[in-house]
């Protein structure tokens, strides 16, 4: 059986603007709303950066400007609904300045993966006290236990991996099979084992399994597919969004970006054999049709018809981009999996046995 994971990127646009209220606390609110009436399960992947730095402004300034206090609402109602929160990262708000109605990042920390491991180490044990501190007065046996990285940053491998293992994290949820980035970030996830079966991490590769690894990875579900799978209504509004909340980033510490926009990308845009290729298609509940959703759920549950252990089906999305269209078609796909409980059960990270999972792998090789 497929346990559907739908995780929330709780966060405002990647270059600083926007109301937190409406970008993260509106959206969510109907999104839980809308969940519970299916019986689903959401986890909250809160960006604690951002969220921390609410909490400064909130103080120094004592002005709740940014909505601070709706937001621990929010997340504590969350849990006690039943839902999940979760630990997401973006580093370079940790030193981020609000000037101009803007959050001026520190763009030397873009890059989650590459900073060193003691700061590494640093964040991510903040990350984790913050989310238990603000969560376990609510529910006792919470537990911030699974992380994901800003623009899905894991490469390298060995220090993020020993820093989220040493925290007492059990899980990252980062990887997209076919995944490849240069521009900003550095990865490339091709070789990651499956697009559905968490996998032991070998330190080294969040790539590689190994039997001892200190660390799981519940992949993020993802297809090769052509760039016509891309065309759709949703990806046209997050389109015009990212346009009109243009991110841009600088290599050197305490460098503001300039506004130049990549010209690598843009002449991948207009290369014909991008144009042919196939292209990493992430299971996103924001950007792809409901349609388009189900049949990559229909075609997973072909693939591991014959396992008998439960696996996860991890599905991304953004409250940010939770528009009344996007509302009406993530319903077509909670229907359907309501409607089929005899293939698929909503789930939450904590519902999927890691013993039967490393079975599984024993079994299959």
């Amino acid at each position: 059986m497929l346990r559907p994971i739908f995780t929330l990127d709780y966060e405002i646009h990647g270059n600083g603007e926007g109301c937190p209220y409406r970008l993260m606390v509106e959206p969510t609110a109907r999104m839980l709303d809308q969940f519970d009436r299916f019986g689903a399960k959401l986890t909250i992947m809160a960006e604690v950066a951002e969220i921390a730095r609410y909490r400064q402004f909130a103080d120094e300034q004592r002005e709740d400007r940014f909505h601070f206090a709706a937001i621990v609402d929010q997340l504590r109602d969350a849990i006690a609904r039943g839902h999940d929160v979760q630990l997401h990262l973006h580093p370079s708000y940790f030193n981020a300045r609000h000037v101009v109605g803007r959050w001026s990042q520190d763009w030397s920390e873009y890059d989650f993966a590459r900073l060193e491991p003691e700061r590494l180490s640093e964040l991510v044990r903040f990350g984790k006290s913050f989310l238990e501190a603000l969560l376990q007065p609510i529910d006792r046996s919470y537990r911030c236990n699974v992380f994901r990285a800003a623009n899905w940053s894991m490469v390298p491998s060995r220090n993020v991996v020993r820093a989220l293992a040493d925290s007492g994290f059990c899980i990252d949820t980062s990887v997209y099979k076919y995944g490849t980035r240069d521009n900003g970030v550095h990865f490339d996830y091709t070789a990651a084992p499956s697009p559905v079966v968490p996998w032991k991490v070998a330190e080294d590769d969040v790539c590689m399994r190994s039997v001892d690894g200190p660390l799981w990875e519940f992949p993020i579900y993802s297809e090769h597919r052509p760039i016509g799978a891309f065309l759709t209504l949703q990806r046209i509004h997050r389109a015009s969004l990212g346009t009109l909340h243009r991110h841009r980033f600088a290599a050197n510490r305490g460098e503001e970006p300039s506004t130049r926009r990549s010209v690598r990308k843009k002449r991948a845009i207009l290369d014909p054999r991008g144009w042919m290729g196939k292209h990493a298609w992430k299971a996103d509940f924001n950007q792809c049709t409901g349609r388009q959703l189900i049949g990559a759920l229909e075609r997973a549950a072909c693939t591991y018809c014959e396992s008998e252990t439960d696996l996860p089906f991890v599905l991304i999305g953004h409250s940010k981009l939770y528009s009344r269209l996007n509302q009406w078609s993530i319903g077509t796909l909670l229907e359907h999996v309501a409607r089929n409980p005899a293939k698929y059960r909503f789930g939450r990270f904590r519902d999927i046995d890691l013993a039967a999972v490393a079975r599984y792998w024993s079994q299959a090789h």
